[in-house]
């Protein structure tokens, strides 16, 4: 049996293709995994959003710029049942895609998907789905990572990223504070240490190991407390989002007709924490639900980026809106487009040598070819080869860290 699965996020999104022992059934979990292929899709709902954005503001002006005011609509847009907006319609789109790509390509039997990144009903009443969370192995993993997510994955107090984090109560315990979400933080060893139990406020202004620390990361005390005080009272910023773009995903994959198995973000920490295997978005996908074992993680990312197929508009403007320049209105030039991968073999000058990678064209015949160790420009079109058409994606292999 094949697994295929898949670690949804807000920027990124791990795909992990894994083969099962063959004494996999479904009443006892499968002992071990052997990873195959590792992928790492990007999306780019941020562009997409932005693009959406600059255009309702072109719209804007021109609507209002004969006319001083109109009365604005109310409530009179319907959406159907379980949209979403494009730009979180984008980040399902392309993980289908991608699925049933490598379903046609591998022999894939099982799905198997993080749904939720944390349970906040967990995280506040361990009671609510049995005694496995408040006493199993489980125990505060979807605590800590929650906090991770919602600080950034750095000390809330000095802004240190690179050391372990520890899980800090604001309010200390001997000052009856409680131990609900709201009142916790993720801290460095050295700052949850030295505030101890001291107020919030205080901390930042008498310690001195923390302005230190602050000004090595170049952070100053009052700044950085208005920040961790305004952060500790939003709640995380697109867990919604990300939320209903999962369970978007989910239903998705169900209509694939092969059986899902779902986790969360906790037990995936878990399984790469219990394993010593490093943090990255495919390799999360990987240690998603239940298994003894991972074997051959070690194995390159393939990184697949959302580039989009060109722009149908073919006028340039700034940013009022007015034309400031004119594209070609052909899209393809000697044969290439933007987008295609290419290899050039260019026999002397100063560019001489083998280029192979993303191409962007030029109504001249010179182009840019964007390679691993970085753009090559002015490649003329004879020297070029064409490898693969475009299809909307860059791709560049990406080494996996050893833990």
């Amino acid at each position: 049996p094949t697994l295929l699965a898949a670690d949804p996020g807000s920027k990124e999104t791990g795909l992990a293709l894994m083969r099962l022992e063959n004494n996999a059934t479904e009443e006892k979990a499968p002992a071990t995994r052997h990873v195959l292929c590792l992928f790492q899709l990007v999306h780019r709902g941020f562009q997409i959003r932005q693009a959406l954005e600059q255009r309702a503001g072109f719209r804007r002006r021109r609507r209002s710029k004969n006319l001083r005011h109109r009365k604005p609509r109310f409530d009179n847009r319907t959406r159907k049942k379980g949209w979403l907006p494009p730009s979180l319609q984008h980040r399902v789109d392309t993980t289908m895609a991608w699925v049933d790509k490598l379903c046609r390509w591998a022999p894939v039997t099982h799905l198997s998907m993080e749904l939720v990144r944390f349970d906040m009903q967990k995280m506040e009443n361990p009671e609510i789905s049995g005694v496995e969370y408040q006493q199993g192995t489980l125990l505060g993993y979807e605590v800590r990572e929650y906090l991770l997510e919602k600080w950034g994955r750095e000390c809330a107090y000095c802004g240190t990223g690179d050391t372990p984090l520890e899980i800090e109560h604001v309010v200390a315990k001997s000052r009856d504070g409680s131990s609900r979400v709201a009142n916790l933080t993720i801290a460095c060893h050295d700052c949850n240490q030295a505030k101890d139990s001291q107020w919030l406020a205080d901390f930042f202004a008498t310690n001195k190991g923390l302005k230190k620390r602050l000004k090595a990361n170049g952070l100053s005390a009052e700044v950085r407390l208005e920040c961790v005080q305004r952060q500790l009272k939003l709640p995380l910023r697109d867990a919604t989002a990300v939320n209903a773009t999962r369970w978007a995903l989910f239903g998705a994959m169900k209509s694939t007709g092969l059986p899902v198995a779902v986790g969360s973000g906790g037990r995936a920490q878990y399984n790469r924490q219990r394993l010593g295997i490093p943090k990255t978005h495919a390799l999360d996908a990987a240690c998603v639900g239940k298994f003894d074992t991972l074997k051959g993680w070690r194995v390159p990312t393939l990184v697949i980026k959302a580039m989009g197929r060109g722009s149908y508009q073919r006028t340039r403007l700034d940013k009022y809106g007015f034309p400031r320049g004119y594209l070609m209105r052909q899209k393809q030039v000697q044969g290439f487009q933007t987008g295609d991968r290419v290899r050039a073999v260019v026999p002397s000058g100063k560019k001489a040598g083998t280029h192979t990678g993303r191409v962007a064209i030029r109504k001249t015949g010179s182009f840019n070819i964007q390679t691993e160790q970085g753009a090559v420009q002015g490649i003329f079109w004879r020297y070029c080869t064409l490898l693969q058409r475009g299809d909307g994606y860059g791709y560049h292999p990406l080494p996996t860290i050893q833990s």
